[in-house]
């Protein structure tokens, strides 16, 4: 059983949240709090598996609960949050939250197939302890007296990286892609070549939201793709939720953006492998594909068909990754061209596209 504590000051809110995990049966609540400091004071006491958290609360806010107790443990923290609050609710990712749901799925009108991919998160995010603290440290200085064996690897296979125009950048992230997103952001310049493509894996909705918070971490233009939209350099493009996105040639050969409302892969919708795979197939040698940080395998096929085509791909370490599930799976593929810490990606970009 995953021992699971409700922390809400609405009490419909934390009925409509126990009858729909407890339907699951794997789920026990083991406590409810009311408040933001009856959160912290219960989270410490109770060390539950999992927390589903508010972020409009009294006495203390979400983001003041996450802040409180990430600094005397580690906890899968999941907030459940309001449309007003969302970019709030990607801030607590950067804190130490790992996911995050709208307080409106959980109705009456949520298909049961949503229901199970629900569940399913839950009960894999529950287990994220031990990876939660090894990612609260500070990020290792991107130079060391001592390089490590990952390093060693990952310099003597830039040698080996034949220099080529590039067109594109395509990249896949999920659990923890939100703080590792705007940490790269950081680091990546102000004015960048080529445009950058990402599927990010997002069940809350919250696109345009996303977009905007991201756009506070970089002065690139950051924006949600649409339609028929030619990608420009020095431009973000994030995928909409819920539809597959696509990086297409033109009749005119200009690149397009297009989406297609397929079935889900890898129970991702929009998934990584399709960008990645339809990138590889319509821009060949000149594209870069980038795995960060997730859970599950999306992102490993569609880096199998980069390096096919002659790209150049590139995966997160496990040392940096919060959940290195994603670009495990593609470092398992034998087609990643480069492994690096999060902090070091950014400058290969930039020396692989000037």
């Amino acid at each position: 059983m995953i021992n699971t504590l409700i922390v809400d000051d609405s009490p419909l809110a934390r009925d409509i949240l126990r009858d729909f995990l407890e339907e699951d049966g794997n789920f026990k609540i083991i406590g409810e709090a009311v408040d933001g400091e009856d959160g912290v004071k219960k989270i410490l006491s109770l060390n539950p598996d999992l927390v589903t958290l508010d972020i409009e609360m009294p006495k203390m806010n979400g983001l003041q609960v996450i802040e409180t107790v990430m600094k005397k443990t580690s906890v899968p923290i999941v907030v459940i949050t309001s449309h007003d609050t969302a970019k709030n609710a990607y801030e607590a990712t950067v804190k130490g939250a790992l996911e995050f749901y709208p307080k409106d799925t959980f109705t009456a009108s949520l298909s049961p197939q949503r229901r199970q991919q629900i569940y399913e998160t839950l009960k894999r995010i529950s287990s994220v302890k031990t990876s939660l603290k090894k990612a609260d440290n500070e990020v290792p200085p991107a130079v060391e007296a001592e390089e490590s064996i990952e390093d060693i690897k990952a310099v003597s296979q830039k040698q080996f990286i034949e220099k080529r125009k590039i067109d594109a950048v395509v990249l896949g992230s999920s659990t923890g892609g939100p703080k590792a997103l705007s940490s790269f952001f950081s680091v990546l310049p102000g004015k960048f070549p080529v445009p950058i493509v990402i599927v990010q894996h997002n069940s809350s909705g919250f696109d345009k939201s996303f977009a905007q918070w991201l756009g506070t971490y970089t002065s690139l233009n950051v924006k949600v793709a649409e339609e028929g939209e030619n990608p420009k350099p020095d431009t973000v493009y994030i995928a909409q939720t819920d539809k597959h996105l696509e990086l297409r040639l033109a009749p005119d050969q200009n690149m397009v953006l297009r989406y297609n409302d397929d079935a889900p892969e890898n129970n991702q919708k929009p998934a990584a492998d399709v960008l990645f795979r339809t990138a590889a197939e319509s821009l060949k040698k000149s594209v870069i594909s980038v795995v960060l940080t997730g859970m599950g395998s999306d992102g490993a096929a569609g880096t199998r068909s980069i390096k096919e085509m002659g790209g150049i791909t590139i995966a997160q370490d496990e040392g940096t990754s919060l959940i290195y599930g994603m670009p495990k799976a593609a470092a398992e593929t034998g087609c990643v061209d480069i492994v690096l810490p999060l902090e070091q990606i950014p400058p290969e970009l930039v020396r692989l596209t000037e």
